[in-house]
């Protein structure tokens, strides 16, 4: 029993870690674009890669 009363709060934490993670992103914008990531892989355009 003891053992399920620092496991249950240990994971709430952990939820709610990874709920922030997934908010931060959205406000971030990193899933704004899908459809140009998606036709930028198929295009035979050579680029010096990341600046």
């Amino acid at each position: 029993m003891n053992i399920f009363l620092m496991l249950a709060p240990m994971s709430i934490f952990l939820a709610l870690v990874g709920l922030g993670a997934f908010w931060w992103t959205m406000r971030s914008g990193q899933y704004e674009d899908p459809q140009g990531d998606a036709a930028r892989i198929l295009t035979t355009d050579q680029d010096d890669g990341p600046l």
